[in-house]
């Protein structure tokens, strides 16, 4: 059996998955910018970690041939705001770097590529619920970037016959996420009440976001990639957890942590944000072909992140 390559493996989603991969009896290399994360301390003696450039043609190609290389998941990118700050830097992470990626797959007969999308790659003008072939016309780079590595991806599939497979998440939740995007109060409400810190949030408390605990989106891909190729019937899927508006986030945080102090401090632009992001995706799709659902509700989802943030505070500190 071949190893897995995460790219990005030393980030939030990069750590869950491999640490899933690993109680299934998987061997797991990491593809990272850096060599050290106070998130996988716990699984670094489990893992081979190779410090590399997803922009660097040579480098993707040499991890993957060096490592026995028998599934990529990509997981690596360039994300908002730094998107958006530097496109320049953006494309040659996710655009050259989704190319490498997959040019390494075609030349060293790698199994498959699962590939992590995003709901940002449909801009304004979709519908609430969002079907699976909904036009995507993205107003940011991070977005743009998504699009094109998703049609790279199926064009590597009809040309070569690699065995691309992609997901599109809506924002997640989990210990270890970090970042300011715009959906960011929906994990650190949770997180700053397990540390016991207050906190703000800054949407109206009848804002509703869709989200998905990073448990379920980690699992998602395990899912896809064992799913039978003849039961899929596109390349990307869509995916969805739960909506849920920001009072009843606090409701669910305060049901475990009664003494939780956290408030609202409405911000128009942070709302107007939010708001511009669909209602949710509809993953009927991935429901018919392979199964997918969601293992984690709301409350179990919450109780579970508290557990997690309070028995690993050390990589708050």
């Amino acid at each position: 059996m071949g190893k897995n390559l995460i790219t990005g493996g030393l980030g939030f989603i990069g750590y869950h998955l491999a640490k899933l991969l690993l109680d299934e009896g998987e061997e797991v290399v990491l593809f990272d910018v850096v060599s050290e994360s106070k998130l996988t301390k716990d699984i670094r003696d489990k893992v081979s970690v190779v410090r590399s450039d997803l922009s660097n043609w040579v480098q993707v190609l040499d991890a993957v041939k060096d490592n026995n290389v028998s599934c990529i998941f990509h997981a690596g990118a360039a994300l908002p705001p730094t998107s958006e700050q530097c496109p320049a830097a953006a494309y040659s992470v996710n655009v050259t770097g989704t190319f490498n990626v997959l040019e390494a797959a075609r030349l060293f007969g790698v199994d498959s590529v699962i590939y992590l999308s995003t709901l940002a790659t449909f801009g304004p003008g979709v519908p609430p619920i969002v079907p699976n072939d909904a036009s995507q016309r993205p107003p940011n780079m991070y977005g743009v970037t998504k699009v094109c590595g998703e049609r790279l991806g199926e064009y590597y599939h009809s040309r070569f016959g690699i065995n691309f497979r992609g997901v599109r998440y809506p924002p997640l939740i989990g210990l270890g996420r970090f970042g300011q995007a715009q959906s960011a109060y929906t994990y650190l409400v949770i997180q700053e009440a397990a540390l016991g810190r207050p906190y703000t949030i800054y949407v109206d408390k009848s804002t509703k976001i869709a989200i998905l605990y990073v448990k379920d989106a980690v699992r998602s891909l395990i899912d896809l990639k064992k799913a039978e190729d003849g039961k899929l019937t596109t390349r990307v899927y869509n995916l969805y957890g739960f909506t849920v508006s920001a009072q009843e986030l606090a409701d669910k945080v305060k049901k475990y942590i009664p003494e939780a102090q956290i408030d609202f401090k409405p911000d128009p632009a942070m709302i107007k944000a939010v708001e511009n992001l669909p209602e949710r995706m509809d993953d009927t799709l991935a429901r018919q072909d392979w199964n997918w659902a969601p293992r984690y509700s709301i409350d179990q989802a919450v109780e579970n992140f508290i557990e997690e943030v309070r028995a690993n505070k050390a990589i708050f500190e």
